[in-house]
Protein backbone atom coordinates (compact mmCIF):
# COMPACT_ATOMS: atom_id res chain seq x y z
CA UNK A 1 0.00 0.00 0.00
CA UNK A 2 1.37 3.44 -1.04
CA UNK A 3 0.69 6.54 0.58
CA UNK A 4 1.36 9.77 0.12
CA UNK A 5 1.23 13.37 1.43
CA UNK A 6 0.93 16.23 -0.28
CA UNK A 7 1.23 18.72 2.51
CA UNK A 8 3.30 18.01 6.01
CA UNK A 9 0.93 21.07 7.51
CA UNK A 10 -2.36 18.45 6.73
CA UNK A 11 -0.32 15.58 7.79
CA UNK A 12 -1.76 13.03 9.92
CA UNK A 13 0.35 10.03 11.60
CA UNK A 14 0.31 7.01 9.51
CA UNK A 15 -0.66 4.72 12.27
CA UNK A 16 -3.23 6.82 12.80
CA UNK A 17 -4.28 6.62 9.02
CA UNK A 18 -3.89 3.39 9.19
CA UNK A 19 -6.37 2.59 12.05
CA UNK A 20 -8.78 4.47 10.33
CA UNK A 21 -8.47 2.75 6.88
CA UNK A 22 -8.81 -0.82 8.63
CA UNK A 23 -11.63 0.69 11.07
CA UNK A 24 -13.78 1.64 7.55
CA UNK A 25 -12.68 -1.52 6.05
CA UNK A 26 -14.36 -3.50 8.66
CA UNK A 27 -17.60 -1.30 9.07
CA UNK A 28 -18.34 -2.15 5.48
CA UNK A 29 -17.53 -5.65 5.34
CA UNK A 30 -20.04 -5.64 8.27
CA UNK A 31 -23.04 -4.14 7.11
CA UNK A 32 -22.94 -5.51 3.76
CA UNK A 33 -26.77 -5.31 3.59
CA UNK A 34 -26.42 -1.50 3.54
CA UNK A 35 -26.65 0.45 0.36
CA UNK A 36 -23.10 1.95 -0.10
CA UNK A 37 -22.29 5.02 -2.51
CA UNK A 38 -19.55 4.27 -4.65
CA UNK A 39 -16.61 5.15 -4.18
CA UNK A 40 -14.66 7.48 -6.22
CA UNK A 41 -11.83 6.05 -8.01
CA UNK A 42 -8.53 7.46 -7.10
CA UNK A 43 -6.44 10.46 -9.19
CA UNK A 44 -4.21 9.12 -11.57
CA UNK A 45 -0.75 9.70 -10.60
CA UNK A 46 1.03 11.83 -13.09
CA UNK A 47 4.65 11.19 -14.50
CA UNK A 48 5.40 15.12 -13.96
CA UNK A 49 5.07 17.23 -11.18
CA UNK A 50 4.57 20.79 -13.20
CA UNK A 51 1.82 22.87 -15.82
CA UNK A 52 4.46 22.45 -18.51
CA UNK A 53 5.44 18.96 -17.74
CA UNK A 54 1.64 17.80 -18.03
CA UNK A 55 0.81 19.95 -21.36
CA UNK A 56 3.03 18.57 -22.91
CA UNK A 57 2.81 15.09 -22.07
CA UNK A 58 -0.26 13.55 -24.53
CA UNK A 59 -0.48 9.74 -23.09
CA UNK A 60 -0.63 11.92 -19.56
CA UNK A 61 -3.18 14.27 -21.08
CA UNK A 62 -5.38 11.44 -22.27
CA UNK A 63 -5.40 9.86 -19.01
CA UNK A 64 -6.48 12.49 -17.23
CA UNK A 65 -8.85 14.38 -19.68
CA UNK A 66 -12.35 15.27 -18.26
CA UNK A 67 -15.20 14.43 -19.68
CA UNK A 68 -15.94 16.47 -23.01
CA UNK A 69 -17.07 19.84 -22.47
CA UNK A 70 -16.60 21.15 -26.45
CA UNK A 71 -19.45 24.00 -27.32
CA UNK A 72 -22.81 22.56 -29.02
CA UNK A 73 -22.35 22.98 -32.51
CA UNK A 74 -25.06 23.97 -35.59
CA UNK A 75 -26.24 27.45 -36.46
CA UNK A 76 -25.11 29.51 -39.24
CA UNK A 77 -21.80 28.83 -39.81
CA UNK A 78 -22.14 24.87 -39.26
CA UNK A 79 -21.00 22.37 -37.19
CA UNK A 80 -18.47 23.11 -35.25
CA UNK A 81 -15.30 20.67 -35.23
CA UNK A 82 -15.10 17.77 -32.83
CA UNK A 83 -11.23 18.44 -31.50
CA UNK A 84 -10.77 16.17 -28.02
CA UNK A 85 -10.61 17.93 -24.50
CA UNK A 86 -6.69 16.77 -24.61
CA UNK A 87 -5.97 17.74 -28.21
CA UNK A 88 -6.94 21.18 -27.50
CA UNK A 89 -4.86 21.78 -23.91
CA UNK A 90 -1.38 19.46 -25.42
CA UNK A 91 1.08 21.92 -26.19
CA UNK A 92 3.80 20.98 -28.64
CA UNK A 93 6.07 21.47 -31.62
CA UNK A 94 7.07 24.29 -33.33
CA UNK A 95 4.48 27.00 -31.97
CA UNK A 96 4.99 25.87 -28.33
CA UNK A 97 8.79 26.48 -28.77
CA UNK A 98 8.38 30.01 -29.82
CA UNK A 99 6.07 30.15 -26.73
CA UNK A 100 8.60 29.15 -25.09
CA UNK A 101 10.77 31.90 -25.58
CA UNK A 102 8.27 34.66 -26.13
CA UNK A 103 7.67 37.30 -23.60
CA UNK A 104 4.22 35.29 -22.38
CA UNK A 105 5.98 31.84 -22.27
CA UNK A 106 8.91 33.17 -19.38
CA UNK A 107 6.28 33.80 -17.28
CA UNK A 108 4.68 31.57 -14.35
CA UNK A 109 2.13 29.66 -15.77
CA UNK A 110 0.27 30.75 -12.33
CA UNK A 111 0.33 34.03 -13.46
CA UNK A 112 -2.14 34.48 -15.73
CA UNK A 113 -3.88 30.90 -14.94
CA UNK A 114 -3.22 30.98 -11.21
CA UNK A 115 -3.63 27.04 -9.93
CA UNK A 116 -0.79 25.72 -8.19
CA UNK A 117 2.51 24.55 -9.99
CA UNK A 118 4.78 22.01 -8.76
CA UNK A 119 2.06 19.40 -8.13
CA UNK A 120 1.65 16.06 -9.82
CA UNK A 121 -2.17 16.11 -8.27
CA UNK A 122 -4.22 17.83 -11.36
CA UNK A 123 -7.07 18.39 -8.99
CA UNK A 124 -4.39 20.53 -7.10
CA UNK A 125 -2.97 22.03 -9.98
CA UNK A 126 -6.48 23.37 -10.54
CA UNK A 127 -7.06 24.60 -7.93
CA UNK A 128 -6.30 27.95 -6.22
CA UNK A 129 -8.41 30.22 -8.40
CA UNK A 130 -7.61 28.75 -11.42
CA UNK A 131 -8.28 30.27 -14.62
CA UNK A 132 -9.03 28.49 -17.52
CA UNK A 133 -9.38 31.12 -19.86
CA UNK A 134 -7.20 34.45 -18.63
CA UNK A 135 -8.22 36.94 -21.78
CA UNK A 136 -11.96 36.29 -20.22
CA UNK A 137 -11.10 38.36 -17.18
CA UNK A 138 -8.51 40.70 -19.60
CA UNK A 139 -8.76 43.81 -17.09
CA UNK A 140 -6.86 41.69 -14.67
CA UNK A 141 -4.36 39.20 -16.80
CA UNK A 142 -4.14 41.33 -20.06
CA UNK A 143 -4.03 45.12 -18.86
CA UNK A 144 -0.84 45.20 -17.25
CA UNK A 145 0.85 44.86 -20.76
CA UNK A 146 -1.91 45.63 -22.94
CA UNK A 147 -3.66 48.50 -21.58
CA UNK A 148 -5.27 50.13 -24.69
CA UNK A 149 -6.25 47.27 -26.28
CA UNK A 150 -7.71 45.80 -23.18
CA UNK A 151 -10.03 49.45 -22.65
CA UNK A 152 -10.44 49.80 -26.05
CA UNK A 153 -11.72 46.20 -26.38
CA UNK A 154 -14.51 45.68 -23.23
CA UNK A 155 -16.94 47.87 -25.46
CA UNK A 156 -16.22 46.59 -28.68
CA UNK A 157 -18.14 45.49 -31.42
CA UNK A 158 -15.64 42.36 -31.12
CA UNK A 159 -16.47 41.22 -27.49
CA UNK A 160 -20.31 42.11 -27.09
CA UNK A 161 -22.10 42.15 -30.29
CA UNK A 162 -23.47 45.08 -29.65
CA UNK A 163 -25.79 45.33 -32.45
CA UNK A 164 -27.07 41.72 -32.33
CA UNK A 165 -28.03 42.65 -28.75
CA UNK A 166 -29.86 45.85 -30.33
CA UNK A 167 -31.77 44.10 -32.59
CA UNK A 168 -32.85 41.17 -29.81
CA UNK A 169 -33.57 44.19 -27.60
CA UNK A 170 -35.45 46.43 -29.58
CA UNK A 171 -37.61 43.91 -31.08
CA UNK A 172 -38.33 42.58 -27.85
CA UNK A 173 -39.74 45.59 -26.76
CA UNK A 174 -37.12 46.90 -23.91
CA UNK A 175 -35.08 49.91 -23.88
CA UNK A 176 -31.52 48.55 -22.86
CA UNK A 177 -30.58 44.44 -23.07
CA UNK A 178 -30.11 44.41 -19.12
CA UNK A 179 -33.84 45.00 -18.91
CA UNK A 180 -34.37 41.75 -20.61
CA UNK A 181 -35.70 38.86 -19.22
CA UNK A 182 -33.04 36.53 -17.54
CA UNK A 183 -34.01 33.88 -19.61
CA UNK A 184 -33.78 35.89 -22.40
CA UNK A 185 -30.43 36.83 -22.21
CA UNK A 186 -29.29 32.65 -21.27
CA UNK A 187 -30.73 31.99 -24.68
CA UNK A 188 -28.97 34.84 -26.27
CA UNK A 189 -25.95 34.27 -24.56
CA UNK A 190 -25.63 30.41 -25.47
CA UNK A 191 -27.00 30.97 -29.38
CA UNK A 192 -25.72 34.35 -30.40
CA UNK A 193 -22.66 35.13 -27.82
CA UNK A 194 -20.62 32.11 -28.80
CA UNK A 195 -19.37 33.94 -31.99
CA UNK A 196 -18.08 36.96 -30.19
CA UNK A 197 -14.50 37.23 -28.81
CA UNK A 198 -11.85 37.04 -26.19
CA UNK A 199 -8.27 38.53 -27.46
CA UNK A 200 -7.22 34.97 -26.37
CA UNK A 201 -9.65 34.17 -29.45
CA UNK A 202 -7.78 35.81 -31.90
CA UNK A 203 -4.38 35.29 -30.57
CA UNK A 204 -4.01 31.99 -28.73
CA UNK A 205 -6.84 29.59 -28.68
CA UNK A 206 -8.91 28.31 -31.42
CA UNK A 207 -12.79 30.33 -31.44
CA UNK A 208 -15.53 28.22 -29.87
CA UNK A 209 -17.28 28.29 -33.04
CA UNK A 210 -13.54 26.83 -34.80
CA UNK A 211 -13.15 23.77 -31.81
CA UNK A 212 -11.77 25.72 -29.21
CA UNK A 213 -8.48 24.85 -27.84
CA UNK A 214 -5.03 26.13 -27.76
CA UNK A 215 -3.89 26.97 -31.62
CA UNK A 216 -0.26 25.97 -32.93
CA UNK A 217 1.03 24.84 -28.72
CA UNK A 218 0.06 28.09 -26.74
CA UNK A 219 1.93 30.59 -29.70
CA UNK A 220 0.95 33.82 -28.97
CA UNK A 221 -0.17 35.39 -32.94
CA UNK A 222 0.56 38.72 -33.09
CA UNK A 223 -1.86 38.84 -36.75
CA UNK A 224 -4.28 35.92 -35.97
CA UNK A 225 -4.94 33.05 -38.85
CA UNK A 226 -7.35 34.20 -41.37
CA UNK A 227 -9.11 30.91 -41.74
CA UNK A 228 -9.03 28.96 -38.28
CA UNK A 229 -9.20 32.60 -36.24
CA UNK A 230 -11.18 34.69 -38.64
CA UNK A 231 -13.52 32.33 -40.59
CA UNK A 232 -13.82 30.26 -38.23
CA UNK A 233 -16.42 33.03 -36.68
CA UNK A 234 -17.19 34.45 -39.98
CA UNK A 235 -18.21 31.42 -41.96
CA UNK A 236 -21.25 32.36 -43.50
CA UNK A 237 -21.12 35.90 -44.21
CA UNK A 238 -17.71 36.11 -44.79
CA UNK A 239 -15.45 33.02 -45.15
CA UNK A 240 -18.41 31.54 -47.60
CA UNK A 241 -18.70 34.70 -49.88
CA UNK A 242 -14.53 35.77 -49.76
CA UNK A 243 -13.10 32.15 -50.79
CA UNK A 244 -16.60 31.89 -53.74
CA UNK A 245 -17.31 28.48 -51.93
CA UNK A 246 -21.37 29.20 -53.53
CA UNK A 247 -22.64 27.63 -55.98
CA UNK A 248 -21.61 29.65 -59.33
CA UNK A 249 -18.80 32.15 -57.16
CA UNK A 250 -15.60 32.98 -57.36
CA UNK A 251 -13.52 33.87 -54.71
CA UNK A 252 -13.45 37.63 -53.65
CA UNK A 253 -10.63 39.90 -55.85
CA UNK A 254 -9.07 41.34 -52.81
CA UNK A 255 -8.04 37.25 -52.36
CA UNK A 256 -6.87 36.73 -55.31
CA UNK A 257 -5.47 40.22 -56.16
CA UNK A 258 -3.80 41.32 -52.73
CA UNK A 259 -0.89 38.82 -51.98
CA UNK A 260 -2.27 36.76 -48.89
CA UNK A 261 -5.60 38.60 -49.47
CA UNK A 262 -5.47 38.76 -45.46
CA UNK A 263 -8.62 39.88 -43.86
CA UNK A 264 -6.26 42.56 -41.91
CA UNK A 265 -5.47 43.82 -45.29
CA UNK A 266 -8.62 46.26 -44.89
CA UNK A 267 -10.06 45.18 -41.71
CA UNK A 268 -7.22 47.10 -38.91
CA UNK A 269 -6.74 46.87 -35.61
CA UNK A 270 -8.56 49.83 -34.32
CA UNK A 271 -11.95 48.47 -35.39
CA UNK A 272 -10.99 45.15 -34.38
CA UNK A 273 -9.95 45.93 -30.74
CA UNK A 274 -12.51 48.88 -30.66
CA UNK A 275 -12.13 52.19 -29.65
CA UNK A 276 -13.83 52.30 -25.88
CA UNK A 277 -17.37 53.62 -27.56
CA UNK A 278 -19.76 50.93 -27.64
CA UNK A 279 -21.88 51.04 -31.00
CA UNK A 280 -25.18 49.45 -31.66
CA UNK A 281 -24.79 48.86 -35.46
CA UNK A 282 -21.48 47.55 -37.20
CA UNK A 283 -21.75 50.22 -39.78
CA UNK A 284 -21.13 52.85 -37.16
CA UNK A 285 -17.94 52.22 -36.74
CA UNK A 286 -15.66 54.98 -37.93
CA UNK A 287 -12.34 52.86 -38.64
CA UNK A 288 -14.66 50.78 -40.91
CA UNK A 289 -12.60 50.30 -43.75
CA UNK A 290 -14.30 52.11 -47.26
CA UNK A 291 -13.74 50.95 -50.66
CA UNK A 292 -12.25 54.69 -51.55
CA UNK A 293 -9.33 54.07 -48.68
CA UNK A 294 -7.77 52.43 -51.57
CA UNK A 295 -9.63 53.29 -54.79
CA UNK A 296 -9.34 57.36 -55.48
CA UNK A 297 -11.08 58.93 -57.99
CA UNK A 298 -13.91 56.79 -58.46
CA UNK A 299 -16.20 59.49 -59.49
CA UNK A 300 -14.42 60.23 -62.26
CA UNK A 301 -13.16 56.66 -63.19
CA UNK A 302 -16.23 55.76 -65.85
CA UNK A 303 -19.79 56.12 -66.28
CA UNK A 304 -21.20 54.00 -63.97
CA UNK A 305 -19.45 55.72 -60.92
CA UNK A 306 -20.09 59.36 -61.88
CA UNK A 307 -23.63 58.27 -62.43
CA UNK A 308 -24.45 55.98 -59.24
CA UNK A 309 -21.68 56.44 -56.83
CA UNK A 310 -23.59 58.72 -54.77
CA UNK A 311 -27.16 56.70 -55.47
CA UNK A 312 -25.85 52.96 -54.85
CA UNK A 313 -23.66 51.16 -52.44
CA UNK A 314 -20.36 50.20 -54.26
CA UNK A 315 -21.60 46.00 -53.25
CA UNK A 316 -24.97 46.85 -55.52
CA UNK A 317 -22.59 46.53 -58.77
CA UNK A 318 -19.95 44.16 -57.79
CA UNK A 319 -21.15 41.69 -55.37
CA UNK A 320 -22.18 38.63 -56.35
CA UNK A 321 -24.96 36.48 -54.76
CA UNK A 322 -24.66 35.72 -51.01
CA UNK A 323 -25.85 33.39 -48.64
CA UNK A 324 -29.52 34.36 -47.12
CA UNK A 325 -31.85 32.62 -44.32
CA UNK A 326 -34.40 33.37 -42.39
CA UNK A 327 -37.25 32.69 -39.37
CA UNK A 328 -34.84 31.21 -37.11
CA UNK A 329 -36.01 29.70 -33.94
CA UNK A 330 -33.36 30.35 -31.60
CA UNK A 331 -32.32 27.24 -29.83
CA UNK A 332 -35.27 25.34 -31.55
CA UNK A 333 -35.57 23.77 -34.72
CA UNK A 334 -33.34 26.03 -36.77
CA UNK A 335 -34.66 28.72 -40.23
CA UNK A 336 -38.17 27.53 -41.74
CA UNK A 337 -36.21 29.93 -44.63
CA UNK A 338 -33.03 27.42 -44.69
CA UNK A 339 -30.07 29.21 -46.25
CA UNK A 340 -29.82 30.14 -49.84
CA UNK A 341 -27.28 32.40 -52.47
CA UNK A 342 -28.96 35.71 -53.12
CA UNK A 343 -29.20 39.10 -54.31
CA UNK A 344 -31.34 42.08 -53.30
CA UNK A 345 -31.33 46.10 -53.79
CA UNK A 346 -33.43 48.02 -51.33
CA UNK A 347 -33.78 51.59 -50.21
CA UNK A 348 -31.11 51.66 -47.72
CA UNK A 349 -32.49 50.64 -44.47
CA UNK A 350 -29.31 52.84 -42.21
CA UNK A 351 -29.24 55.84 -43.81
CA UNK A 352 -28.50 57.68 -41.23
CA UNK A 353 -25.36 55.99 -41.13
CA UNK A 354 -24.78 55.28 -44.74
CA UNK A 355 -25.72 58.15 -46.98
CA UNK A 356 -26.74 55.70 -50.36
CA UNK A 357 -30.28 55.91 -51.50
CA UNK A 358 -30.12 52.58 -52.38
CA UNK A 359 -28.17 49.54 -51.47
CA UNK A 360 -27.55 45.63 -50.96
CA UNK A 361 -29.40 43.73 -48.32
CA UNK A 362 -29.53 40.41 -46.84
CA UNK A 363 -32.55 38.72 -45.48
CA UNK A 364 -31.77 37.39 -41.91
CA UNK A 365 -32.83 35.13 -39.40
CA UNK A 366 -35.48 36.67 -37.18
CA UNK A 367 -38.98 36.43 -37.07
CA UNK A 368 -41.81 37.10 -34.65
CA UNK A 369 -41.55 33.73 -32.49
CA UNK A 370 -37.76 33.63 -33.31
CA UNK A 371 -37.36 33.47 -29.11
CA UNK A 372 -40.39 31.43 -28.32
CA UNK A 373 -37.94 28.50 -26.96
CA UNK A 374 -36.83 31.12 -24.27
CA UNK A 375 -40.41 32.12 -22.88
CA UNK A 376 -41.34 34.89 -25.74
CA UNK A 377 -43.61 33.62 -27.70
CA UNK A 378 -43.70 36.68 -30.14
CA UNK A 379 -41.48 39.58 -30.18
CA UNK A 380 -43.63 42.52 -28.88
CA UNK A 381 -41.83 45.35 -31.45
CA UNK A 382 -40.70 43.01 -34.00
CA UNK A 383 -41.50 45.01 -36.98
CA UNK A 384 -39.61 48.06 -35.50
CA UNK A 385 -36.34 46.33 -37.67
CA UNK A 386 -36.89 45.26 -41.37
CA UNK A 387 -35.26 41.22 -41.37
CA UNK A 388 -33.36 42.71 -44.73
CA UNK A 389 -30.75 43.86 -43.17
CA UNK A 390 -27.44 46.56 -44.89
CA UNK A 391 -24.85 44.12 -46.23
CA UNK A 392 -21.60 44.30 -47.67
CA UNK A 393 -20.67 41.15 -49.13
CA UNK A 394 -17.16 39.84 -48.96
CA UNK A 395 -17.10 38.49 -52.76
CA UNK A 396 -16.34 41.55 -54.19
CA UNK A 397 -14.86 41.24 -58.38
CA UNK A 398 -15.23 43.87 -61.02
CA UNK A 399 -17.52 42.21 -63.48
CA UNK A 400 -20.72 40.98 -62.25
CA UNK A 401 -23.80 40.16 -64.29
CA UNK A 402 -24.89 43.66 -63.85
CA UNK A 403 -21.53 45.32 -64.95
CA UNK A 404 -21.18 43.10 -67.69
CA UNK A 405 -23.26 44.40 -71.15
CA UNK A 406 -23.21 42.91 -74.27
CA UNK A 407 -21.65 44.60 -77.31
CA UNK A 408 -24.36 47.53 -78.34
CA UNK A 409 -26.10 47.91 -75.55
CA UNK A 410 -27.13 50.42 -72.71
CA UNK A 411 -24.69 50.77 -69.62
CA UNK A 412 -27.78 49.89 -68.03
CA UNK A 413 -29.11 46.64 -69.08
CA UNK A 414 -28.40 44.62 -66.69
CA UNK A 415 -29.31 46.49 -63.87
CA UNK A 416 -32.11 49.14 -64.74
CA UNK A 417 -35.63 47.20 -64.86
CA UNK A 418 -36.66 47.25 -68.53
CA UNK A 419 -40.27 46.38 -69.76
CA UNK A 420 -40.28 43.91 -72.51
CA UNK A 421 -43.04 42.59 -74.06
CA UNK A 422 -44.96 42.47 -70.91
CA UNK A 423 -42.22 41.19 -69.03
CA UNK A 424 -40.05 43.63 -66.76
CA UNK A 425 -36.61 42.57 -66.94
CA UNK A 426 -33.97 42.22 -63.89
CA UNK A 427 -37.46 42.83 -61.53
CA UNK A 428 -35.65 40.39 -59.49
CA UNK A 429 -32.46 42.34 -58.84
CA UNK A 430 -34.98 44.15 -56.54
CA UNK A 431 -36.30 44.02 -52.86
CA UNK A 432 -40.60 44.24 -53.81
CA UNK A 433 -43.25 43.83 -51.19
CA UNK A 434 -44.33 40.86 -53.01
CA UNK A 435 -40.85 38.76 -52.38
CA UNK A 436 -41.91 38.94 -48.73
CA UNK A 437 -43.65 36.78 -46.26
CA UNK A 438 -46.80 37.88 -44.78
CA UNK A 439 -45.22 38.09 -41.08
CA UNK A 440 -42.45 40.19 -42.93
CA UNK A 441 -44.11 42.80 -44.86
CA UNK A 442 -44.92 45.32 -42.00
CA UNK A 443 -40.78 45.33 -40.94
CA UNK A 444 -39.66 45.96 -44.53
CA UNK A 445 -42.32 48.55 -45.94
CA UNK A 446 -40.04 51.12 -45.64
CA UNK A 447 -36.94 49.55 -47.74
CA UNK A 448 -39.32 47.88 -50.24
CA UNK A 449 -38.79 49.52 -53.63
CA UNK A 450 -42.49 49.43 -54.55
CA UNK A 451 -43.71 53.21 -56.96
CA UNK A 452 -40.02 54.08 -55.59
CA UNK A 453 -37.91 54.01 -58.51
CA UNK A 454 -37.14 56.12 -61.39
CA UNK A 455 -40.38 56.79 -62.90
CA UNK A 456 -38.29 55.98 -66.26
CA UNK A 457 -38.08 52.76 -65.83
CA UNK A 458 -41.74 52.47 -66.47
CA UNK A 459 -41.99 49.76 -63.35
CA UNK A 460 -45.41 48.67 -61.74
Amino acid sequence: MKFRILSRTNAVPIVVTLLLVLTATVTVGGCADRTTSPVEPPEPELKTATCVGCHTDYATLKQVASPDTAVSGGGCGGDTPHIEPYDRVFMSGAGFARFKNSTHGKQACTTCHGGVDSTDSKSLAHSNNFVKHPSTQSEQFCASCHYYETANFANSLHAQGWGQKSMVTTRAGYASYDQLPAHLQEGYDHNCAKCHATCGDCHVNRPQAGGGGLYKGHDFQRVPDMTDNCVACHTSRGGHAYFGIGVGTVPDVHLTKLGSGHCINCHSGAELHGNGKAYDQRYQMPALPECSDCHKNLASNNIYHSTHLATFNCQTCHSQDYNNCGSCHIGGEGARVPSYQGFKIALNPIPETKPYKYATVRQSLSAPDSWKEYDMPQLANFDSRPTYKYTTPHNTIRWTTRTKVASGNACYDNCHIIQENGVYRNKGLYLYNGDLQNWEQNANKNIVVDGKLPAGWGTP
